[in-house]
């Protein structure tokens, strides 16, 4: 079954599509790290939402926002892909999906993500530079990256 990639507003989103994205995040996020955090952080709203689809399946997910919602760069986060897709090369095909949307839509703005710790190798090898020391945050190592425009 061929994959494909939909980027939408989120005003455009409808309630099946916006739960599937919400589902992957809190099965990934919430269960399988752990992590108690408030996910729904009023951020959704001003975002694009970009994600990989197999049929009805949500494969991989991201957040693309605008420059001044939740840092003065753009960014990109709750980047996820879904466990039965993982070593397929498609969280590297995110981000860098991502990361074109972004400069296309902010042309003069970096990009900034939150990353978890431990994926700072993947981040680095797509150009994204680490900025001051890891810090925890919502029990899990993360460290703040920046890809720069040049």
């Amino acid at each position: 079954m061929t994959r494909r990639w939909l980027n939408t507003p989120f005003a455009a989103l409808d309630a099946a599509q916006l739960y599937d994205l919400l589902q992957l995040r809190q099965d990934v996020f919430v269960v399988e790290q752990n992590c108690a955090y408030a996910d729904l952080d009023g951020l959704d709203q001003q975002g694009w939402h970009m994600r990989c689809l197999q049929g009805d399946l949500v494969l991989a997910y991201q957040r693309c926002l605008p420059p001044g919602i939740s840092c003065p760069e753009s960014s990109l986060g709750r980047i996820v892909v879904s466990p039965q897709a993982r070593g397929t090369g498609l969280g590297r095909d995110l981000v860098q999906r991502g990361v074109d949307f972004n400069r296309r839509q902010w042309p003069q703005s970096d990009i900034y993500i939150g990353a978890q710790a431990y994926l700072q190798a993947f981040y680095d090898s797509l150009g994204f530079v680490s900025e001051g020391e890891p810090y925890l945050e919502d029990g899990i190592l993360h460290v703040h990256m920046r890809l720069r425009l040049s």
